[in-house]
């Protein structure tokens, strides 16, 4: 199992008893939601999520420490409240659910902090920071964030760990009936 410590926050691997902070999530404190793509948003059940996410934690439990994560959980005070993540971006930066053959493909990263009175006080910075060091540290030279303009805690966070925008999609999304920029920033090492 890998436990990263950097200042007051651990990145690790997943655990059992995190499923039934994840069903939480998911079904009953989903302020979260609206922060990190607000337009996906849909309503689930306790069942269906325990199910999703009892199924990932067993698909997950025993990789190899040397198996390079796409995701960690966050503990602060110990405490789990939420995760960082990476996905693949093709040249155009839209999201790519399977890489093909010679495709060009990006790291991206991400955060969800879930427990919402916890917003504002720089664990999610320290976190992403903890996240890119290990990628750093993997031999990852280049990482993107995408966000969305109506995120300025994610955007004061992105430029505060050095990301520099580089590509904006003007009215590309659309929260509460009002349009955003789709916003992507890169860091090198």
């Amino acid at each position: 199992m890998i436990k990263i410590e950097f200042d007051d926050i651990i990145l690790r691997d997943m655990i059992e008893s995190d499923i039934e902070d994840y069903v939480r999530w998911f079904t009953v404190e989903r302020e979260w939601e609206n922060w990190d793509a607000p337009w996906e948003n849909e309503d689930s059940t306790e069942e269906i999520e325990r199910k999703r996410w009892t199924e990932y934690y067993e698909s997950v439990k025993t990789r190899s420490d040397d198996v390079l994560r796409w995701k960690f959980e966050i503990e602060w005070n110990g405490r789990h409240i939420g995760w960082v993540s990476s996905y693949h971006i093709d040249e155009k930066y839209a999201w790519i659910g399977e890489v093909k053959d010679n495709q060009t493909i990006y790291r991206t990263i991400g955060i969800d902090i879930c427990e919402s009175n916890l917003y504002g006080n720089g664990i999610g910075t320290k976190a992403l920071r903890a996240f890119i060091n290990y990628y750093f540290d993997s031999g990852v030279d280049e990482l993107y964030t995408q966000t969305w303009s109506g995120n300025s805690r994610m955007i004061r966070c992105a430029e505060k760990l050095g990301f520099v925008e580089c590509d904006r999609e003007v009215g590309e999304r659309e929260v509460d009936g009002k349009k955003y920029d789709g916003l992507t920033f890169r860091l090198k090492r």
